[in-house]
């Protein structure tokens, strides 16, 4: 079990191989997260099911992480969970629009979001790193 004192680094370090591992997923697909953004908007299931999900995962990730205010780190990853919870709700009360709104931002330049979500999965991976 991780100590209470790793737990920021340790959530940093997951979301870094999450969005590295998207990233990834993207640029060896190009358009696969057009065509999920896609599939989120036709069916209302795995709409309601991503709402859930984003929700229950912002709201651990909020409620475990330990908020110290002289850390920046620990202050973004509580804010990023915070925003999830808002995320998981928005998706749940506004699906459809929502995700059209999403799909219209990613547009043509996916490769740009993919190379992006790269750049910050690097940089939580680097930063969880020098943290144990």
């Amino acid at each position: 079990m991780a100590d209470t004192t790793d737990i920021t680094a340790w959530i940093a370090l997951f979301t870094g191989l999450y969005a590295l591992g998207a990233a990834v997923g993207e640029l060896r697909s190009p358009g696969s997260w057009a065509a999920m953004l896609e599939d989120f908007e036709k069916a209302e299931g795995l709409r309601f099911l991503t709402g859930i999900v984003v929700l229950a995962l912002g709201a651990t990730i909020y409620l475990v992480n330990p908020l110290d205010w002289d850390d920046w780190l620990s202050v973004a990853i509580t804010v990023m969970g915070g925003g999830m919870v808002v995320e998981g709700v928005v998706i749940l009360g506004w699906g459809r629009p929502y995700l059209h709104f999403a799909s219209s931002l990613l547009g043509a330049v996916n490769r740009v979001w993919a190379l992006l979500s790269a750049g910050i999965g690097i940089v939580l991976v680097c930063l969880a790193m020098l943290r144990f």
